[in-house]
């Protein structure tokens, strides 16, 4: 129409417009909108989104531990209510809480710590998503888990999620720093599969040890499985899983392939864990030596995780 056209072109040459409605709305989205617009332009430089990724990783690390501190202390049931320790007040009021209560404030922190990484990983948002979703999936299903007292599949499904998380946010400092291309035999990446796998059934068949032994979490919880089945696959998934691991190290040695690196530090890693599980079995089990096995359990997955993927992500296939 002509003449809405042409007024439409008076009133914007002339500065001229319609009075906003003063209901505070539009003024707040005004004042809110250059912030939300610095957020988004902010970026970090290659070397800070690095290190947040790699303090994103030692925090899902970390997490793990803490909540084997929980368990390993019998302070599951600490907190009996949820996100606080008390029906109206946060406040811990005696040694399992205070254990439960500061497990919690530090998996807040590792939530904010996974969404600051989510929204400064440009390029790799999609991965940093699914750490970030992960880890906050965590709070209800710990909830969850106190609800039910402590029921060992909840406990099981809460760690092996944390296990989750932490493959993806090894996965994602990987992705940032950068991949160098390399040439391996087609069977090598394969054979680190088998070492992943055999890894995986390690850590899972150590959990039941530790959910069947001394450690269940509290005093009222049914411990999961036997103890001494749990072990023997355990010891079994050791031996596929050094197998498979010596053949890779051996070719990675001899034809000194830039893995080589990252299998010794996983060779390394395995010798502690090796040596505190020995000890831990035959000094029955000490609370405190089972939660340096795990922690250092979490961090061998880590360097597995960081082991199996310089084998299959930055490779060409011969």
């Amino acid at each position: 129409m002509p003449f809405v056209a042409g007024a439409s072109s008076a009133f914007r040459r002339h500065n001229l417009y319609f009075a906003e409605p003063s209901w505070g709305y539009s003024a707040a989205v005004d004042a809110s909108a250059p912030a939300l617009a610095r957020l988004r332009g902010f970026a970090l430089s290659a070397k800070a989104l690095r290190l947040l990724t790699l303090v994103n990783a030692a925090m899902l690390v970390l997490i793990v531990a803490t909540g084997a501190t929980v368990r390993l202390t019998g302070s599951g049931l600490g907190c009996e209510h949820w996100p606080g320790c008390q029906p109206h007040h946060f406040e811990p009021k005696s040694f399992h809480s205070y254990i439960e209560f500061s497990n919690r404030v530090f998996a807040f922190l590792t939530i904010l710590c996974t969404l600051a990484t989510w929204i400064f990983a440009r390029g790799y948002r999609r991965l940093a998503f699914l750490v970030f979703f992960g880890t906050l999936l965590q709070a209800p299903l710990g909830a969850l888990t106190v609800h039910f007292g402590l029921n060992p599949w909840l406990v099981l499904s809460h760690f092996l999620l944390s296990i989750v998380v932490l493959t993806l946010g090894v996965m994602l400092a990987l992705e940032v720093r950068g991949r160098v291309r390399t040439r391996l035999p087609a069977w090598v990446p394969r054979a680190g599969l088998l070492v992943g796998a055999a890894g995986a059934v390690l850590l899972l068949s150590g959990t039941f040890a530790t959910a069947a032994g001394p450690h269940p979490g509290s005093t009222v919880v049914h411990r999961l499985w036997s103890f001494q089945p749990a072990v023997y696959w355990h010891v079994r998934a050791t031996a596929v899983f050094g197998i498979a691991f010596a053949a890779v190290l051996v070719w990675l040695v001899r034809h000194r392939a830039p893995q080589v690196r990252e299998a010794y530090v996983l060779l390394g890693l395995l010798a502690v864990q090796m040596a505190i599980g020995e000890t831990q079995y035959r000094t029955h089990l000490p609370w405190w030596l089972v939660l340096v096995h795990v922690t250092v359990a979490a961090t061998v997955w880590a360097a597995l995780t960081t082991f199996v993927y310089s084998l299959w992500r930055p490779r060409r296939m011969a």
